[in-house]
């Protein structure tokens, strides 16, 4: 057993233990096994969610999703990164001939077996990535959306030994300061909160013996964090801001503000007003929307829809380009079954009509984002040309 990968803890009376771990390692998974075996255990503490816990134990869930529901409850950029970034690690567990999170489904199984109580000590996923794609910013937020969507093309590969290497504290320090580096306000909701989370989830775990199954990453922080008390309700409240929603109303009211009054100062200014908001805004977004291969009606449909939904913060124009895309391909039973082996690539991403649709809807709204502002300015440009 390697003892360097486990960290022994006694808080409140309890003897914790941590296991450290790669999630596409199969010295991972036996690590796992070995370990809940020989201390037999009250409590089991995964890294897991409640939704990607239902995703291990029914691996046919995919079926049961309802496309039009994930783009009308606007979830579409949530899932596609989710699949983007999940995709990384079953490329490297297929590597390696193992399955994604196997010491997370070896926790599982050793807890049945066991009759030891299991806990899913982590934060749900949607809440992370709320309070993730909250805190970056306008340009974090392209910048983050385009290195997920380019990850997808990464076919680099490591060897098992390397993998076991990334389970070094010092190996995922650097990892974290590139990390931070790229994106500073990123490992505060990635990492840092939900060290907070897991550690209080697994401090009020029952029983007297707790092992906790963990990502490596998190063993450093839970070490620091466990002694403290973290309110859990704070930690899962969803970001509210105001100053985004006034800035996001605030955009379209000047707009439109500038072309009236350009109108009727000169009419034919404010109709290049017009003509340049129309262009700008419905060019990008049909580009986004070729880009991820819609249908030609889906790219009609971005182009007609962003120039109106710019001015509209409750809707978006990639809402309706992938509403048309999944009438006129709507996506059938087996692409619903090959999804989770479609994520390994850019193909697959790009030839699943279920990913295809999620690609439409992110990119024709990042295509109508660049519109509004390339338009903007230009309508600003004429008015202030003809003050």
């Amino acid at each position: 057993m390697a003892e360097e990968n486990i960290t022994r803890l006694n808080v409140d009376g309890k003897e914790i233990i941590l296991i450290g771990t790669a999630h596409v390692s199969r010295h991972s998974a036996e690590e796992v096994q070995e370990v809940i075996e020989s201390e037999n255990p009250d409590t089991i503490c995964v890294e897991l969610d409640e939704q990607r816990y239902e995703s291990i134990k029914n691996k046919n869930n995919w079926k049961d999703m309802d496309i039009f529901k994930v783009i009308k409850e606007k979830k579409a950029t949530l899932l596609l990164m989710n699949l983007a970034i999940s995709s990384f690690q079953k490329r490297t567990a297929q590597q390696f001939g193992i399955q994604s999170g196997q010491e997370m489904i070896q926790g599982i199984d050793s807890a049945e077996k066991l009759g030891a109580n299991l806990v899913l000590a982590d934060r749900n996923i949607q809440i992370t990535f709320s309070r993730i794609w909250h805190g970056v910013g306008l340009w974090g937020k392209a910048k983050l959306l385009m290195q997920v969507i380019f990850s997808i093309f990464n076919k680099e590969s490591i060897t098992e030994e390397e993998m076991e290497k990334m389970k070094s504290q010092d190996m995922l320090q650097s990892m974290l300061d590139e990390l931070t580096e790229n994106f500073p306000k990123l490992k505060v909701p990635l990492i840092d909160e939900r060290d907070q989370y897991l550690s209080q989830k697994i401090k009020d775990a029952p029983g007297e013996k707790i092992v906790a199954v963990l990502g490596a990453a998190h063993v450093p922080g839970i070490k620091k964090e466990i002694s403290h008390h973290h309110d859990l309700s704070r930690l899962t409240e969803k970001p509210v801001s105001i100053a985004p929603k006034i800035l996001t109303w605030a955009i379209p009211i000047v707009i439109l503000a500038v072309i009236a009054y350009t109108f009727f100062a000169n009419p034919s200014a404010g109709i290049q007003q017009s003509i340049s908001w129309l262009l700008w805004n419905g060019s990008f977004s049909a580009l986004g929307t070729a880009i991820a291969l819609g249908h030609p009606l889906a790219i009609l449909t971005a182009f007609i829809a962003a120039p109106l939904t710019s001015l509209n913060p409750v809707i978006a124009a990639g809402w309706f380009a992938g509403i048309v895309q999944a009438y006129i391909r709507r996506p059938h039973v087996e692409d619903f079954e090959r999804l989770s082996e479609d994520v390994h690539s850019a193909k697959g991403f790009w030839g699943n009509k279920v990913t295809r649709i999620l690609l439409i809807v992110v990119l024709a709204n990042v295509g109508s984002t660049l519109g509004t502002i390339i338009g903007g300015a230009d309508v600003i440009r004429l008015f202030l040309d003809n003050l």
